[in-house]
């Protein structure tokens, strides 16, 4: 039988830290899943769905934290499920929003999705310098998965709200083929 772990890991960005993790990992018998991985700001991050053999999995964890000595931080969560639990189906939407950068964007929208009960699947972010302004932009992107029972009309409404109170221009598109966001 398998044991899923859930690895978060930080470091220094440098040549080799993918190479360090995903050996350890083969060294212990265990299967890199999915994974999600950027270089913010001179640093490493990522987060890495595993699954190892039961008998393995303690001997992984404790090659996981010696990492820690080459400077690669690496924290496990065991057995833990990831995304929505529910038998019914979820809708997935896509919401992209492009405004004049200031403090409290993410957490007005994530605010606002979290009291509509949405899960945010995923999230990338940045700000820039734009191009007629010289201003700084701040633009997101997040896919968001809606529970069974959720008013689309509402999450709407709720979207366009935020968009008018944070001065951003804000979309929704349906992430699932033949589910319309009308």
């Amino acid at each position: 039988m398998a044991q899923e772990m859930v690895l978060t890991v930080i470091a220094r960005d440098r040549p080799g830290l993918i190479k360090a993790l995903s050996e350890t990992i083969d060294s212990h018998a265990g299967n890199w899943i999915d994974s999600s991985m950027a270089r913010l700001g001179g640093e490493f991050a990522g987060i890495v769905r595993i699954a190892v053999p039961d008998e393995n999995a303690s001997a992984l964890e404790g090659a996981l934290g010696a990492l820690g000595d080459a400077g690669i931080w690496v924290t496990i969560r065991r057995g833990e499920s990831v995304g929505v639990r529910s038998d019914e189906p979820a809708r997935h939407i896509s919401i992209s929003l492009t405004g004049v950068d200031h403090p409290g964007i993410i957490h007005e929208v994530s605010a606002a999705l979290a009291a509509l009960e949405v899960s945010i699947d995923e999230l990338n972010s940045r700000i820039f310098i734009g191009s007629m302004s010289g201003e700084a932009m701040f633009e997101a992107t997040a896919d968001i998965v809606l529970p069974a029972d959720c008013d689309l009309a509402k999450l709407r409404s709720t979207i366009e709200g935020l968009a008018n109170d944070l001065m951003v221009d804000v979309e929704l598109h349906s992430l699932d083929s033949n589910d319309a966001l009308d």
